[in-house]
C-alpha cells in the first residue's frame, strides 16, 4: 500500500494493502478502496464510495457518495479473468453511478475519457469506450462494448444497446432506446430512438462555421432522400461536400461496425 503523506484519508475509510493514493487525493468517510486501485493527484471520493478491481482514476476526478466503481462486469461470460477500468481526468461521477471493469471477450478494459459528467444512477458497462466531455444523464445505461465518442450527450432514462457506436457530438433525447449506430452530430429522439436530425444547437455552441453547418444539413438531406442504399449515399456525400464535418460522418458510416445505422426517417 502506498498512501502519500499529502493525501487526506478519513479514519473510517478502509484501504486494502496494495492500493496507491497520490498526493492531494481525498478519501472521505466510510469509503472502501480495493488492493489494485490507483487514485491520482487531486482525486476526491466523497463518503461511502466503493472502488474495486484494477481501477485507475485520473487526476482531479470527483466521485460522489454511494458510487460503485470497478466492480466485476454484469456479464455471465465473465469468469474472473484479469481486466481493468481506466478513468481519465476531471470527471464528475455522481451518486449511485456504477462503472464495471472489462472482459476478456471485449479487450479487457473499460475506458472513460476526460472531463465527463456522469449523473446520478447511470451505468457504464464492461468494455465500453467513452470519449472526452461526454454527459450521461440520470439513470441512463451504456451497455457492454459500446463506443461513445467525444462531446456526446445521452439524455436521462435512456439505454444504449451493446456494441452500438455513437459518433462525436451526437445527442440522444431522454427516454430513448438506441439499438443501432448514430452518426456524428446526429439527433436521436423517441422511445425506440430515431435519427431525427442534427444536433444544430451543439454545433453552434462549439462555434462551427455557417458553411459547415449548411454542408451538414445538405448532407443529411442526401442521407434521407437520396437515391441508392444508405452506404452508397454516404460515399457520394464525401465527393459532393467540402467539409471536414461531412467527411467525419462519411468515415464513421464506412468504418467497421457490428451493427446497422439509425437512418433518417
Amino acid at each position: 500500500m502506498a498512501i502519500s503523506e499529502q493525501a487526506q484519508v478519513h479514519a473510517s475509510a478502509v484501504i486494502e494493502d496494495g492500493a496507491t493514493i497520490a498526493a492531494g487525493a481525498i478519501v472521505g468517510p466510510f469509503c472502501h478502496i480495493g488492493p489494485e486501485v490507483t487514485l491520482h493527484e487531486g482525486v476526491e471520493l466523497k463518503s461511502h464510495v466503493v472502488v474495486k478491481g484494477n481501477t485507475e482514476i485520473g487526476a482531479d476526478t470527483v466521485v460522489f457518495s454511494f458510487a460503485v466503481i470497478g466492480e466485476i462486469p454484469q456479464d455471465l461470460k465473465f469468469k474472473g479473468e484479469a481486466s481493468r477500468l481506466v478513468i481519465g481526468k476531471r470527471n464528475r461521477i455522481r451518486e449511485h453511478v456504477t462503472m464495471n471493469t472489462g472482459t476478456e471477450g471485449g479487450g479487457g478494459v473499460t475506458k472513460i475519457g476526460d472531463d465527463g459528467l456522469f449523473m446520478a444512477g447511470c451505468h457504464i458497462a464492461h468494455d465500453a469506450i467513452i470519449g472526452d466531455r461526454v454527459i450521461v444523464v440520470n439513470s441512463s445505461a451504456v451497455a457492454g462494448h459500446c463506443i461513445i465518442e467525444d462531446d456526446v450527450i445521452i439524455g436521462g432514462l435512456s439505454g444504449i444497446h451493446q456494441w452500438v457506436r455513437i459518433g462525436r457530438g451526437a445527442i440522444i433525447g431522454a427516454v430513448s432506446m438506441v439499438t443501432n449506430d448514430v452518426i456524428p452530430y446526429g439527433l436521436v429522439q423517441g422511445p425506440r430512438g430515431k435519427l431525427d436530425g442534427l444536433n444544430l444547437v451543439g454545433l453552434k455552441r462549439r462555434g462551427v462555421s455557417r458553411a459547415d453547418i449548411t454542408a451538414l444539413r445538405a448532407a443529411f438531406q442526401m442521407m434521407a432522400q437520396g437515391e441508392g442504399a444508405f452506404q452508397d449515399r454516404a460515399k457520394r456525400m464525401g465527393t459532393e461536400f467540402d467539409s471536414p464535418y461531412v467527411d467525419e460522418i462519411v468515415q464513421f458510416i464506412t468504418g467497421d461496425t457490428d451493427r446497422s445505422f439509425l437512418t433518417p426517417g
